[in-house]
């Protein structure tokens, strides 16, 4: 990636963000991409300053009680990173490998991928260093209820409205949830997520992995192509890579590996949802579970593998950093044609060259993965006007959304000399909504 206008405010950020390697990543990125909008716009450098530091960043200590009686500490964190086009919007992750240096890069990431729906959301993230795995359903309690007796401080329905991650699913959301209102007394669209009962949206499970597919349908269907009879690995097994395979079936694709993060499964005819879902799903079980019903299928320690096998289109779903260009050789080897993020920022920037080297057609993540926030946004809208709209409604306007990110993302990409690269015209395009915001309203 190479840096000319941008070139003196990333150093900056180097030496005020040491050793925050995530965090540095997207930011290169970001500024390589948006390097030729300063020779139109210079007024903008001041906005690129400010954008990249948080408005605000919270770290705080989450005591709980585990089953033996005994205080466990965690650490809690909740970055506010931009409110420009509204307020901050984005997931809870509980895994251990959180840290500031991923929460930062997340939600840095979540201020142009929120600004890509068209909804009026800013960028944020949060979560801990606990991990859900392993623990019962009174520890997860517990622990998310000293959670959010912290966070509480920080967040409301037109402040700042946290989500699910990695780690967050329905259950955590639900005693998240229950906690707020406990403190707040408030019974509001605080968190989105929620289950159907008590102000969630239909649709918001399916989301991301929806959306991600509508957005490759669309990148294919430019192309003269689409999903149609192609053979797709997809990394994951959680809410992002099941639904994700759910639609790629509906389109007529074959399915045929997930992961999670033991290792993965390779069936050559083709995944059998049903049994996922109930292993991951129902059972909360390893994927590798699947194998014992289904002889015709193979699971594989590790994950790294899952990038060698043949298939016309992966979407990896599962987390940052997850291919390297070495599985990127491996994936243009083996004629894959396109390559979609399920996951936040799951390709290296050296796997991402291979991929334009190669005329790969990629989606990066914050395009990619957007529909599950967009529909975030929708089920704050219903939670504000006290509707609750049809899985086919939700869905049709998440279609809609998807497809008008691939509008912005290509017209960018084209008007800034790059067409075809959906990386630039991301983060331009996601950039250049949130800048005007920033510059009308002085806050650079």
């Amino acid at each position: 990636m190479k840096l000319k206008n941008t070139e003196h405010i990333f150093e900056t950020v180097k030496k005020r963000n040491q050793n925050e390697t995530e965090f540095l990543q997207a930011v290169e990125e970001v500024l390589a991409s948006i390097d030729p909008v300063l020779d139109k716009y210079p007024e903008y450098e001041s906005v690129v300053n400010s954008i990249i530091e948080p408005e605000r960043f919270i770290i705080f200590r989450v005591p709980w009680i585990d089953d033996k009686g005994n205080t466990q500490i965690n650490r809690g964190f909740r970055v506010q990173f931009n409110s420009a086009i509204g307020p901050y919007k984005g997931g809870l992750r509980f895994h251990p490998s959180v840290n500031a240096s991923i929460i930062k890069f997340l939600g840095f990431e979540q201020i142009f991928k929120n600004s890509l729906t068209g909804l009026p959301i800013g960028g944020g993230k949060g979560g801990s260093d606990f991990d859900p795995k392993g623990k019962s359903d009174n520890e997860i309690l517990r622990f998310c209820q000293s959670f959010m007796t912290e966070l509480s401080k920080y967040i409301g329905a037109y402040t700042d409205v946290p989500a699910g991650d990695i780690g967050v699913g329905a259950r955590e959301i639900g005693y998240l949830y229950g906690q707020y209102k406990r403190i707040k007394g408030l019974n509001e669209g605080v968190l989105t997520g929620k289950g159907l009962p008590y102000g969630g949206s239909l649709t918001r499970k399916e989301a991301t992995g929806y959306g991600l597919i509508y957005l490759m349908e669309e990148i294919l269907k430019h192309n003269n192509d689409s999903m149609k009879n192609k053979t797709v690995v997809i990394s994951g097994s959680g809410n992002v890579a099941i639904y994700a395979t759910e639609k790629a079936m509906e389109l007529g694709a074959k399915v045929v590996a997930l992961s999670d993060s033991n290792g993965y499964i390779h069936d050559p005819n083709g995944i059998d949802l049903d049994a996922v879902k109930q292993i991951k799903e129902v059972e909360r079980k390893r994927i590798k579970e699947y194998v014992k019903d289904h002889p015709e299928a193979k699971y594989f320690e590790g994950c790294k593998g899952i990038w060698t096998i043949k298939c016309d289109v992966a979407l990896p779903c599962a987390t940052q950093n997850e291919i390297d260009d070495e599985s990127a050789k491996f994936l243009v080897a083996n004629g894959c044609k396109a390559i979609g993020e399920g996951a936040n920022m799951p390709s290296t920037p050296e796997a991402i060259d291979v991929y334009l080297e190669n005329n790969i057609m990629f989606a990066p993540a914050k395009a990619a993965n957007a529909g599950g926030v967009a529909v975030s946004a929708l089920e704050m809208s219903q939670n504000s006007m006290r509707l609750s709209w049809t899985f086919e409604e939700v869905d049709e306007k998440l279609k809609d959304i998807m497809k008008n990110i691939f509008v912005r993302i290509s017209t960018a990409a084209k008007e800034y000399g790059d067409e075809g690269n959906y990386v630039v015209g991301s983060n331009i395009a996601g950039f250049l909504k949130v800048a005007q915001a920033m510059y009308a309203q002085g806050t650079v």
